[in-house]
């Protein structure tokens, strides 16, 4: 048996090990959590109050296989997977998925922008658009293209612990969780008509879950920090954790809108802003708040993320090592 100052070396050396390997599975996993997602979990909730609840459970699951392997197979090969793409496939084929990710890329930027927009405009009114809206674009253009990886991780990580405000709006809510966890583990599907809808809604959940870009990023940032095959144990801890975080704030986003806005007859809005909006009558200014601001750290979360991805998909494509 070591002796006990051994131990405790050990111990230190392992821990140090685990946090400088920590980010990528948590940042990739959180940023699936962007504008567009907290809009779909809402709508889930409002249209079908707790009945897809049991979604998220599998989906968890998936989200941890599809990561995991990425996360893998940059630990393995030290690539990255648009990199991986281009030597097993040849250019045209990855031309083809660059070309598809670019569209959908910038299609989701540009969603987790109106995110921020309806978010500021919770609090600042019409004024967000002209003046908090440009700021924010500023800033985040400035952390992501200035400042160094390290830094721009360790605040994504920091900002991943606001999503945990969305826990607190769904007890705001105070929902029945006895059904919450009933319809969890025994959904009823006699309540949910018509089915074409509620199966596009199951799309619409597992497809705002488990992204393209978040392949692409969890890899590329995996090989990025070096991250070796004997280490990573430590990663993969990083990467199934990270999916477990995302579905679970994902839960209390559904149940809080199921619970307030599916109960209030409040079954179609537009955006999550009008979620935030709707909030109050039924849960309190606060809860309203609490979600207007994780949407904020969300859109801006995702709009960090994206933009990052997308450089290190086309950088690999091209041939050239990120940096």
């Amino acid at each position: 048996m070591l002796p006990r100052s051994l131990r405790r070396r050990y111990l230190s050396s392992r821990l140090y090990l685990f946090l400088s390997l920590l980010g990528p599975g948590i940042i990739a996993a959180n940023a699936d959590n962007d504008a567009s997602g907290i809009f779909g979990y809402s709508l889930a909730g409002a249209q079908y109050r707790y009945a897809m609840l049991w979604v998220l459970a599998l989906s968890t699951i998936a989200l941890g296989v599809a990561q995991e392997m990425c996360a893998r197979m940059g630990a393995v090969t030290g690539k990255g997977l648009a990199d991986l793409i281009r030597e097993e496939y040849g250019v045209k084929v990855t031309f083809v998925a660059m070309c598809a990710l670019l569209v959908a890329n910038f299609a989701t930027t540009v969603s987790e922008f109106a995110g921020i927009l309806a978010a500021t405009q919770i609090f600042w009114g019409a004024t967000a658009r002209f003046v908090v809206l440009p700021v924010v674009a500023v800033l985040i253009w400035a952390l992501v293209t200035r400042g160094t990886y390290k830094r721009l991780e360790r605040i994504l990580l920091g900002a991943s612990l606001v999503y945990l405000l969305y826990i607190v709006s769904a007890f705001l809510a105070h929902p029945n969780w006895g059904e919450v966890f009933k319809e969890t583990i025994l959904p009823d599907f006699k309540s949910v008509s018509p089915i074409k809808d509620y199966v596009f809604m199951i799309i619409n959940v597992v497809g705002t879950t488990i992204t393209p870009w978040g392949q692409f990023y969890i890899q590329s940032s995996v090989r990025d920090k070096g991250v070796k095959a004997s280490e990573y144990r430590a990663t993969r801890i990083d990467v199934l954790f990270g999916a477990f975080f995302t579905n679970f704030v994902a839960f209390f986003i559904v149940v809080c809108c199921g619970a307030t806005l599916f109960a209030a007859g409040i079954h179609n809005v537009s955006d999550a802003g009008q979620v935030a909006k709707a909030l109050a009558p039924l849960a309190g200014k606060t809860a309203t708040i609490l979600f207007a601001i994780g949407l904020f750290n969300a859109s801006c979360f995702g709009a960090i993320a994206v933009p990052l991805s997308t450089a290190y998909a086309v950088t690999e494509a091209l041939g050239w090592e990120s940096a």
